[in-house]
């Protein structure tokens, strides 16, 4: 289980840098259970990296705390037994051949030899592929290697951030088959992704960070259902006047409207005002980025404050 506790990181001013007195996170608290997948969701600058680089000792907390099982990351004996970790495939030396990569995760880990290739099976690289130097891998291929590092020393957690960049799709639905199956034998997991629709497909469970903050969190049918209902039409404005008058509530989103009122009230008010609609759905079936995008509005990258 990873447990955050209103984690902060604040870089102080110092006059001149892009982080001067600049709060990345702010008051963080999110618990990501075993036998689930937790999607850490936001815009680009919301966060989740920084808070991924607490959780694993790269990056101080100012306060707060992220704990494993209870225990803090640079306090465990051998943390590749028990986290597995990837943050930046990119990261991975690019001189050495992914073989050499493992080959020092299972010296390190005192593991056994045949781990080595267990996890090249595992994440499909072949004995070519494991025999290049990583400076000649694509993205994609990196990717795989860093899963198959994170996994090698059968970790009961896994912190992922961004683990489907560069992935076609057929990797992309190898590695959510992956982590279905790891959370299915106890294991947790904590996904992070900017691509939404791979998280309403996996994920069980949903923080949603904006501005360093979380601004909605918990089960994926739990959010998606609180997203309300999603209506299109050419007369958006006559519609949402006729709503008003109903009394119901409603807000503009891209193309239409969202209101908390039922499908069924809404389609009769617009039949009473007249008003065509080209779209009329329940929220749970807007779809994650739907809400996504509307819990995150005002802390998106090109709508921030400077």
């Amino acid at each position: 289980m990873i447990t955050v506790e209103s984690l902060t990181r604040t870089y102080p001013s110092t006059g001149s840098g892009r982080r001067g007195g600049f709060t990345a996170v702010d008051d963080v608290t999110f618990t990501a259970r075993p036998g689930r997948v937790t999607g850490f969701l936001g815009p680009n600058g919301a966060g989740k990296s920084t808070t991924m680089r607490i959780m694993v000792g790269l990056t101080p907390a100012t306060s707060g705390s992220a704990l494993i099982d209870g225990v803090r990351f640079v306090d465990l004996t051998n943390p590749g037994h028990e986290v597995g970790v990837l943050l930046d495939a990119s990261a991975q030396h690019a001189g050495r051949t992914g073989r050499e990569i493992l080959t020092i995760a299972q010296r390190t880990m005192g593991l056994p030899k045949g781990r080595v290739d267990e996890m090249l099976d595992l994440v499909s690289l072949t004995p070519l592929e494991a025999g290049r130097r990583v400076r000649n891998y694509s993205l994609g291929m990196r990717q795989r290697l860093g899963i198959a590092a994170a996994l090698i020393g059968d970790p009961r957690v896994l912190i992922l951030d961004e683990p489907a960049n560069g992935l076609d799709p057929a990797g992309i639905r190898w590695m959510r088959d992956l982590l279905r199956d790891f959370a299915q034998r106890g294991g947790t997991v904590l996904l992070s992704s900017h691509l939404l629709h791979e998280i309403e497909v996996i994920a069980d469970d949903i923080v949603v960070i904006g501005h360093g903050r979380i601004v909605a969190q918990g089960t994926k049918a739990e959010l998606l259902a609180g997203a309300g209902t999603l209506v299109r039409t050419p007369d958006a404005e006559v519609l949402g006047q006729a709503l008003a008058a109903a009394g119901v509530s409603c807000s503009a989103v891209d193309g239409g409207l969202r209101t908390d009122a039922t499908p069924d009230l809404v389609g009769r008010v617009a039949l009473g005002a007249g008003v065509p609609l080209t779209e009329l759905r329940s929220g749970d079936g807007a779809g994650l980025e739907d809400m996504f995008l509307e819990l995150t509005s005002d802390t998106q990258r090109e709508g921030a404050a400077a």
